[in-house]
């Protein structure tokens, strides 16, 4: 780099190369997943596949650290998909329950 770059203009770089450093990464897991991970699963090697790629993308910060809702993206008080009588609590967007017996089933 020059000593006297423009720190954002070296900024605005660093993120483009990312970018492109982050697209061939989802070409060679797209190849990957077609090819090696499809052929050990017809040899009936998927738990050890599995294992694998979980592996490899807990490097991946978009797999396993999703973006951080900021306040003005949370939904309001009593919308749509928060908990409540008819919702399960922990159930991603709060699985609805309505006209389920006791035991959960209708």
């Amino acid at each position: 780099m020059e000593a006297d770059a423009y720190c954002p203009e070296v900024m605005k770089q660093l993120s483009a190369v990312q970018g492109l450093l982050e697209g061939a990464s989802r070409i060679m897991l797209r190849r990957h997943l077609e090819t090696c991970v499809a052929t050990a699963m017809q040899q009936g090697r998927t738990a050890e596949i599995v294992d694998e790629l979980m592996e490899t993308l807990k490097f991946d910060k978009h797999v396993f650290r999703p973006p951080q809702v900021t306040e003005p993206d949370l939904p309001a008080a009593g919308a749509p998909g928060q908990d409540g009588p008819d919702r399960v609590e922990g159930a991603p967007g709060g699985v609805a329950m309505a006209g389920r017996g006791e035991n959960g089933h209708g």
